[in-house]
């Protein structure tokens, strides 16, 4: 089934905010085998909103839109669904409601302009959303289902999953089935990887495809295998059998078997291994840290961490020498080496990760550019450490450098 999403909001046409909810819908209808169509993004215009959703129904008989719900004058996306589809301002009790419950939880004041949130046109159903005080509205016409949401990525992300698409599944039932297989590579460019797997992919069945996804510093790979609901097993098997044919040829490369982050696949190898986390970081900035306990239950492993810029810092809490600062500098591998023992005897930590570099755009010399980065893992008693050479501007560096150390502690912690 094939899906459109119209994203409201002159802040995402000017690059204030960036889209994410098509991509989130994309992924929670893509294992049901429906697929987003099309994205449209457009400015908080009445001839804007109204193109945008015709074209949508052009090319999709469900149309999605986030954005433009708000309470302030720019939110206008009411008013043209009703020149769409008909009907008038009502007021809704249950929103108004669910609007002063949400307001309360915040501690806001309820003004008129959160009260308008209640009024909705009459030909639409309302669903009542749960994570937020505007609601969600379902129409439908002759030329299909138009089901409005908020643009705020939690709201729409939340309900979509739990409430919008049950209901679109049970209006549209649908035959097709799609199975994903993921798989997490490093160590080896994107080139590299198609041409080992060049006559693999030539031998892969009509309804087999398999897309390449790089990101800084490693590569998903995903399998998707298609067909009918009725052949579900089948598919699967097949699907099997030719991600067992892919292992045969770059199983060296594979660091994981399902689509999961560095810093996800960390703390589960830390976790299996009751090892304990901390981190010593400079031109990354914390951002190891952050990965890391971004990830719910990381406080089961992560200890903590120290961000060292200064020599003084370096030298103060993670007990590197002043003379290995003077003769090798900052960003060399032995600074990298006693920033990781540092960290795990300050902390307690089993393991250890460092960074040292020059992020950029400035700092470089000839002898140590931009873009290097040294990095070092120390757990249990080992501690190895190796310099890189990342392209990019600075985030993407950083991002490399923040990949490349989660990766090489979970290489180390599987040798031991």
């Amino acid at each position: 089934m094939d899906v459109c999403v119209v994203a409201i909001g002159d802040e995402l046409l000017i690059g204030q905010v960036t889209d994410t909810n098509s991509g989130s819908i994309a992924r929670i209808i893509s294992p049901a085998g429906w697929r987003v169509a099309g994205v449209e993004v457009c400015g908080d215009s009445a001839e804007d909103i109204r193109g945008a959703i015709d074209r949508a129904f052009s090319r999709a008989d469900i149309v999605l839109t986030t954005g433009g719900l708000g309470p302030t004058k720019d939110d206008i996306t009411k008013n043209v669904l009703m020149e769409i589809f008909g009907g008038e301002l009502r007021e809704d009790a249950q929103v108004l409601e669910n609007v002063r419950e949400i307001m309360a939880r915040r501690g806001l004041e309820m003004n008129s302009l959160t009260a308008a949130q209640a009024m909705v046109p009459t030909s639409c159903e309302v669903i009542q959303n749960r994570l937020g005080t505007a609601p969600l509205m379902w129409f439908e016409n002759n030329r299909g289902v138009l089901v409005a949401m908020p643009g705020v990525p939690f709201e729409t992300t939340g309900m979509f999953e739990s409430e919008v698409f049950p209901r679109l599944m049970k209006r549209f039932p649908s035959r097709s089935v799609i199975s994903h297989r993921t798989f997490i590579t490093t160590g080896i460019s994107e080139s590299a990887l198609a041409g080992l797997l060049a006559a693999w992919e030539e031998n892969l069945p009509e309804n087999m495809h398999l897309a390449y996804l790089p990101n800084a510093g490693y590569i998903r790979l995903r399998l998707d295998a298609k067909g009918d609901i009725t052949e579900r097993a089948s598919i699967e098997a097949a699907a099997d059998e030719a991600c067992a044919a892919m292992k045969n040829i770059i199983g060296e490369y594979i660091v994981a078997e399902s689509d999961i982050t560095p810093a996800e696949l960390l703390l589960a190898e830390a976790m299996a291994r009751d090892v304990t986390i901390a981190t010593a970081e400079s031109c990354t900035g914390g951002n190891i840290a952050g990965a890391i306990t971004a990830v719910p239950g990381s406080s089961r492993c992560m200890v903590g961490g120290v961000v060292a810029y200064s020599n003084d810092v370096k030298m103060k809490l993670l007990g590197v020498s002043a003379e290995t600062l003077a003769a090798k500098g900052a960003v060399s591998e032995e600074v990298a080496a006693q920033m990781a023992e540092g960290v795990c005897a300050a902390t307690g930590a089993t393991l250890g990760i460092s960074t040292s570099g020059i992020a950029g755009p400035g700092g470089g010399t000839p002898e140590k550019p931009v873009g290097t980065v040294c990095i070092a893992v120390s757990c249990k008693g080992k501690t190895e450490a190796v310099t890189m050479h990342f392209p990019g501007n600075r985030k993407r560096v950083v991002d490399r450098a923040v990949n490349y150390g989660l990766l090489s502690a979970v290489r180390m912690m599987r040798e031991k």
